[in-house]
């Protein structure tokens, strides 16, 4: 058995091929993301991985839609978004695969 705290990992990344991680490998990357109110990411885009979102609490926007709890955004490679947490908020983040450099501004 091994044992971690997300607060010890590095932006709440904990699966993926990057140190630290929990589990480290190319297959996916994992991470539970907290933010507060206003809390903002630049508009980029990933050309090699998929990038799937659930929205755990509270509202956020991105791709130009408010998204809130309970609702999954899939945004596939090439696809831009921008990111602004309209309430306190937690998102789930799943991307497939982990690929080192695969963010791009957009």
């Amino acid at each position: 058995m091994k044992h971690a705290r997300l607060e010890d990992m590095v932006k709440g990344w904990f699966v993926g091929d990057f140190a630290p991680s929990v589990l480290r490998t190319t297959a996916c990357e994992v991470a539970v993301k907290r933010y507060k109110a206003g809390e903002a990411e630049a508009a980029h885009l990933h050309r090699v991985a998929t990038e799937v979102t659930l929205v755990l609490s509270g509202r956020v926007r991105m791709l130009g839609r408010e998204w809130s709890e309970g609702d999954i955004i899939t945004i596939e490679p090439g696809e831009a978004t921008d990111f602004l947490a309209l309430t306190d908020a937690v998102n789930v983040v799943v991307k497939l695969p982990s690929a080192a450099g695969d963010k791009y501004p957009a």
